[in-house]
């Protein structure tokens, strides 16, 4: 009884986050905000959804499965969302009119197409 109300919640949130990383992508103005939005909600929803898959079936090889998995989406999804991000950023995907600060614009240099530290630039000036 236990395990399936347990079962139940975890997929019923993960599910639930999974639909908001879905609006997001249709909601969100720009890349980077859709980026942001999928890799939240996107990668938590599937971590609740894969503990639920342990929690109901309590077979070391699926809970050990069903970590690996967890671990995996946790750890790469942002890394990827950054990655395209930036590389959508640096091929000139326009920002939302309402975006308030632009770090990077501070940073590349469009010649050379490096991006430096803060620190650096602090060197500089």
């Amino acid at each position: 009884m236990v395990t399936e109300l347990l079962t139940g919640l975890f997929m019923l949130l993960g599910s639930f986050l999974m639909l908001l990383a879905g609006i997001g992508i249709i909601r969100m103005p720009d890349l980077l905000t859709r980026m942001h939005a999928t890799s939240k909600a996107g990668a938590l929803g599937a971590g609740l959804m894969a503990c639920g898959f342990a929690i109901y079936f309590q077979e070391a090889s699926v809970v050990a499965r069903a970590l690996a998995v967890v671990v995996f989406v946790i750890m790469t999804a942002p890394v990827a969302a950054h990655v395209l991000a930036r590389a959508g950023y640096f091929v000139g995907i326009r920002l939302w009119e309402g975006t308030v600060k632009d770090v990077i614009k501070e940073r590349y240099d469009l010649k050379t197409h490096r991006l430096g530290s803060s620190a650096r630039k602090r060197e500089e000036d």
